[in-house]
């Protein structure tokens, strides 16, 4: 029987540890975050949000282990949903991000009808909306056709290999269409307002982000596709840990290196000044 199992892969071992290493980095930056919560970067751009997307990272960490060791009829629908729903939320927060950013700059000037549109409710209208809709998608597959344990006795001769079975592939490959649309407008909003002339304009460590995000899951598919057994689901885990690290990194590592180590370009002065030039 062939699994990815704790007792006799190393492979499971190595998954686990750079999985709990990415939890605690990000625990970790939680923590600067929050110790800094009210210095201009921190701030900048919704810092509620800022928290919302290192706790949807640290649960896409968290969820690797749903895919390791033997799988069941219940871990098989909580692996499939949940990075769906997690990466969704991370996703549709940078998405926030940017749209407030465009917002933010549009309404700077005089009598502008964008000035409605800068209130606190429309960030978290544009997560609830974006995160349901994935939600919705897998309250339907699951009801419809869910995920379950099938064991696959005609891939390789002597093997009985346990995995999980999407059940519907038209709701699987619709949740995933849906997470990489998401990705495409959040690229793409992002690359278009990167330039404005706005101190607290992070949409270019954005775009990065989701350039590593979406290079990752275009990667995945036909690696996914054109493997089978265990190996399958080591491929799907490095997606799941690599466009998490990439989220973290791409917009999370710029913050912290300038509150860690260049604390005088966290002040408001500086930012405005930098603004004006």
């Amino acid at each position: 029987m062939e699994f990815i199992s704790y007792q006799n892969d190393t492979i499971a071992s190595a998954f686990s540890c750079v999985s709990v290493f990415g939890c605690l980095v990000t625990g970790f930056i939680f923590g600067i975050f929050i110790s800094y919560r009210d210095t201009p970067i921190v701030k900048a751009n919704n810092r509620n949000l800022s928290y919302l997307l290192l706790v949807s990272i640290i649960l896409s960490f968290l969820s690797v282990f749903l895919f390791l060791g033997r799988p069941n009829d219940v871990t098989c629908r909580l692996r499939e949903t949940s990075f769906g729903i997690f990466f969704s939320v991370a996703v549709s927060s940078l998405l926030a991000k940017t749209v407030m950013v465009c917002v933010a700059f549009k309404s700077t000037k005089p009598g502008s009808p964008w000035r409605k549109w800068l209130s606190v409710k429309l960030p978290y209208t544009i997560v609830s909306l974006c995160s349901s809709f994935q939600a919705l998608i897998c309250i339907i597959w699951l009801s419809i056709s869910p995920p379950f344990q099938d064991l696959d006795t005609d891939s390789y001769p002597g093997k009985i290999i346990i995995q999980c079975n999407e059940g519907s592939d038209i709701w699987f490959y619709s949740m995933l269409g849906y997470l990489g649309l998401l990705a495409a407008v959040s690229l793409v909003l992002a690359f278009m307002v990167r330039t404005l002339p706005d101190s607290f304009n992070e949409a270019k460590y954005i775009t990065f982000s989701m350039l590593v995000f979406c290079s990752v899951w275009i990667s995945m598919i036909p690696a996914y596709l054109s493997t089978r057994g265990k190996n399958m689901v080591a491929v799907e885990i490095f997606a799941v840990m690599a466009s998490s690290a990439g989220l973290l990194g791409c917009v999370f590592f710029p913050k912290c290196f300038i509150i860690l180590f260049k604390s005088e370009m966290n002040r408001k002065a500086d930012l405005l000044g930098k603004r004006e030039n």
